[in-house]
């Protein structure tokens, strides 16, 4: 067999896997949706306690990064919002084994409600536009999913956290070095794994149309 017979039955296995899980039964799909909200909450256990600040460097991001990829415009984001729903409920797979409402409260709760929105962000444009599933622009709408809605929104949480238990905000920079700063090296890396894997696994077609 040569090299590009090998090269599409690869493209058309890519094509099969993503036509199918398109038109999955609302029951497959909710399961795909669990699965992926389980696997946030394990790496949510891969947890680096950092001395100067309340939030750690946790895995969950990069599960968060191929929920929207792997399940689309809006199931990537229900398997979020099912992570974020089962852990305020009682499951204890917020970071650290946390869980209920108080999670939501503390610290980190933004950054939580920052997963559901970048899921439905990379899943929306990634099963919308084809070229989109090519490497830089899978790597610039992940850097503007982690950076701009994550981040975002775990730091205006964190600033209004600081002035509700503490008294007040702390500066901008003092913020940035809490709540973003620490966090760079490791997203980026887990930016660039997930774009890989997105870029080697999505299709270059409409599996729609397949």
């Amino acid at each position: 067999m040569t090299g590009a017979s090998l090269l599409r039955r690869y493209e058309m296995l890519r094509y099969s896997v993503f036509r199918r899980r398109h038109s999955l039964s609302l029951t497959g799909k909710v399961i795909l949706a669990l699965s992926m909200a389980s696997l946030t909450g394990c790496l949510a256990q891969l947890r680096i306690v950092l001395p100067w600040t309340p939030v750690p460097i946790t895995g969950q991001t990069f599960a968060v990064l191929l929920a929207g990829i792997f399940l689309g415009k809006r199931w990537g984001g229900v398997s979020q919002a099912i992570y974020v729903g089962l852990g305020i409920a009682g499951v204890p797979w917020f970071a650290g084994q946390q869980c209920g409402i108080g999670a939501i409260a503390g610290p980190t709760g933004g950054y939580l409600v920052g997963f559901i929105l970048a899921a439905l962000l990379i899943g929306s444009v990634t099963d919308r536009y084809v070229a989109a599933r090519n490497f830089l622009p899978i790597l610039g709408i992940m850097l503007l999913a982690n950076f701009g809605l994550i981040h975002a929104v775990g730091l205006l949480h964190l600033g209004l956290w600081f002035k509700v238990s503490r008294g007040a905000v702390p500066s901008i920079g003092k913020l940035l070095n809490l709540g973003v700063l620490p966090f760079v090296p490791g997203d980026l890396a887990k930016v660039l794994a997930a774009a890989t894997a997105g870029y080697v696994l999505l299709p270059r077609q409409d599996w729609r149309r397949v």
